[in-house]
């Protein structure tokens, strides 16, 4: 108890001295994040593959599915940006599973509670313009350091994003329908892979007192520096307050304007006319082996 009476003494202190800088007019700052995610290559092609050919799709993958950001913020808005880099031979952006859609900067207005992000889909753009979702954290009572910055634990649960890769094979056990059960078929539709929840765990440090955080994940008292979702963590390597030179946030206004909702179902859609382009190739349920 007087471990954790302590802990948010030290924070209040620190929030305290933070907001002497942190309340100038044209403060401005940069975190650098590494965002990494994994995936079950046992069940990758339908368990079919060896474990040489598992590696070398691994290896191939491994540029998207280890990616760095910036995510540049003031008081009420932030950019969330993918960091250019250099491809290795044999790992350029053409071989990328599923990857039909290109996301570009994701602002964020937490005062109006508002992102938009540019998309191309399949040499389409789209202006995604939704509305922030409130998070239900539960504040923790952990602490841990990342870099100079003391870090509180926080939770939340959210459904699981759709599998939008083309390569997704049918699971063993999902037999094909009756075509005469229309319910059935209509059910498929809509739902063409049951919804899961999962857990996500996020550190923020009240030590820069904003409401922001990479990717969607905001509403916390201090900027977000590790989140843990499903297979991916992104992980805050480097923090600049108000660079010497400052970016302007600009709000992303190319494309035709769809919501979050609109543009997920406009994604299934067109995924799941791939996997049946694949299953056609490959014979039902089996896909064509990348």
């Amino acid at each position: 108890m007087l471990f954790h009476l302590l802990n948010r003494r030290i924070a209040i202190i620190l929030i305290g001295a933070s907001l002497l800088s942190f309340g100038q007019t044209n403060f401005q700052g940069q975190a650098y994040y590494e965002s990494k995610t994994t995936i079950d290559m046992n069940n990758f092609g339908g368990g079919q593959l060896s474990e040489e050919r598992k590696k070398q799709i691994a290896d191939r993958m491994k540029s998207a599915l280890e990616k760095t950001y910036v995510l540049i913020f003031n008081q009420t808005e932030s950019l969330y940006r993918e960091e250019e880099r250099l491809e290795a031979p044999g790992q350029g952006r053409g071989f990328r599973f599923g990857m039909m859609s290109t996301g570009g900067d994701l602002y964020k207005n937490v005062k109006l509670k508002q992102y938009l992000q540019e998309q191309e889909l399949m040499g389409k753009q789209f202006l995604v313009k939704d509305s922030l979702q409130d998070i239900k954290w539960q504040l923790g009572s952990e602490t841990k350091t990342i870099g100079q910055y003391t870090c509180f634990k926080a939770t939340a649960t959210k459904k699981a994003d759709f599998d939008f890769s083309p390569f997704r094979r049918r699971p063993a056990n999902d037999k094909p329908q009756d075509s005469t059960n229309t319910q059935n078929d209509k059910k498929n539709e809509e739902d063409p892979e049951p919804s899961r929840e999962v857990v996500v765990t996020v550190w923020y440090t009240p030590q820069i007192p904003i409401n922001q955080g990479p990717d969607t994940y905001w509403g916390l008292p201090g900027l977000i520096l590790e989140v843990n979702a499903d297979r991916t963590t992104i992980l805050c390597s480097k923090i600049i307050i108000n660079p010497s030179d400052k970016e302007t946030i600009k709000v992303p206004s190319k494309g035709k304007e769809v919501s979050q909702s609109e543009y997920d179902q406009i994604m299934k859609e067109k995924t799941e006319e791939m996997r049946e382009m694949f299953r056609g190739r490959g014979g039902r349920g089996g896909g064509r082996r990348p």
